[in-house]
């Protein structure tokens, strides 16, 4: 199975659509510090969080310090501080991808070589996968539930990449 590294973004995105459960995909899933502050100490309110503390209960979620601080800093005059982690971390430790949905980051993270998706790869796999029956549902939904920008262009890729998907 695959391991993945997260940042805030896709763990409160997928929450808001009641999704979080699209993680269980993974066999583990790492967050630095920064990322579980974001998401489960300063988010205590918003929905998926009660789901995120039983998958670091259930072992399938993990929270791992980054170690190179001289990166970490760097990176920082660019990015979010849990950008940042996420990134440091991903050259640190072994992984399949790294999760993130702003577009600096993922450009950074590109830099590096680093294996990216954010939440919509993320529901286009499930698609795929047969784990999600509509993905327009699920687009919409992180448009409305999740405020979550899509690009025009990008929405109607997705749109027509199910289409082909519903043709085969």
């Amino acid at each position: 199975m695959v391991r993945a590294i997260s940042n805030s973004s896709p763990l409160i995105h997928l929450s808001l659509i009641g999704r979080i459960d699209l993680l269980r995909r993974f066999s583990s899933v790492i967050i630095p510090p920064a990322v579980w502050h974001e998401v489960v100490e300063d988010g205590d309110d918003r929905p998926g969080v009660a789901e995120i503390l039983l998958l670091r209960k259930e072992g399938c979620l993990s929270v791992i310090q980054p170690k190179n601080t001289d990166l970490l800093h760097l990176l920082e005059n660019d990015l979010h501080r849990g950008e940042a982690e996420s990134i440091v971390l991903a050259l640190e430790i072994e992984h399949d991808i790294l999760l993130l949905d702003e577009s600096e980051a993922r450009r950074i993270a590109g830099s590096y070589n680093l294996n990216v998706t954010g939440v919509i790869g993320l529901l286009l796999r499930a698609k795929r996968d047969g784990h999600i029956s509509s993905l327009e549902d699920e687009m919409a939904r992180l448009r409305n539930e999740g405020h979550f920008w899509i690009r025009e262009s990008l929405y109607n890729y997705v749109i027509e990449s199910e289409k082909k998907m519903d043709d085969d």
